[in-house]
């Protein structure tokens, strides 16, 4: 399962670019990586596991703007088109689950 936080933050003012660059910097601690700006993307292994990320990006949010956080499957991730620099990017793997004994 794959989770996706989007978010629009205001940056109007110095305490709310603070805010804004505080949020993105705890999802980068919980292991997100920023596919844009306002987009951070991370794997996680089941529904219980999206919970538990749900809940600590709750205790992050700014107290201004919208923070959305979707999930999808690894069918619908491998299916994302994504085009860059005018060009269609080769489709991203998705990464191989380690069985621990």
């Amino acid at each position: 399962m794959w989770m996706l936080v989007t978010f629009d933050l205001p940056v109007e003012t110095k305490p709310q670019r603070a805010a804004a660059a505080k949020f993105r910097l705890a999802l980068l601690d919980m292991g997100f990586e920023m596919s844009q700006l306002s987009n951070y993307l991370r794997f996680c292994n089941g529904k219980e596991q999206f919970d538990a990320y749900t809940r600590k990006i709750e205790s992050y949010l700014p107290a201004l703007g919208d923070v959305y956080i979707f999930h999808f499957t690894d069918r619908q991730y491998e299916n994302i088109v994504r085009f860059s620099d005018q060009g269609r990017r080769t489709a991203r793997k998705n990464p191989t689950q380690m069985a621990l004994f």
